[in-house]
């Protein structure tokens, strides 16, 4: 028996800040899986990191690790503190909150958060 892979219509759009708030369409949802992120460029050159959780809420925040300077959180690892769901940074660990973009580690810090939706 031969097994065709799952195909989705569904894409994921980032709903980008400006004057037009513009939605952006990023990926295919097939793209992505629960836990893990997903990279993905933007119209200005900027890195959008982009995460579903096991419940299929999708968040995005942006790449670019602030104490770092490096594109690297969607390879981060995500988790939950007190109900709140964040990705720790894979080079020096500070966690940042997926809904609202706030390091938990040191709240004077946050990254962008992007609206999500699928269509």
């Amino acid at each position: 028996m031969t097994l065709a892979p799952e195909t989705t219509t569904l894409t994921v759009e980032l709903r980008l800040a400006g004057p037009d708030d513009d939605w952006f369409a990023v990926c295919d949802l097939g793209l992505l899986i629960p836990g893990r992120g997903v990279a993905a460029l933007l119209p200005d050159g900027r890195q959008v990191a982009l995460f579903m959780d096991r419940t299929g809420r999708m968040y995005a925040i942006d790449n670019r690790d602030p104490f770092s300077g490096a594109a690297v959180l969607s390879r981060g690892l995500t988790g939950s503190h007190q109900g709140r769901p964040f990705v720790a940074s894979p080079l020096l660990k500070q966690r940042f909150d997926l809904a609202s973009g706030l390091c938990l580690d040191d709240e004077s810090v946050t990254v962008t958060t992007y609206e999500v939706r699928t269509r």
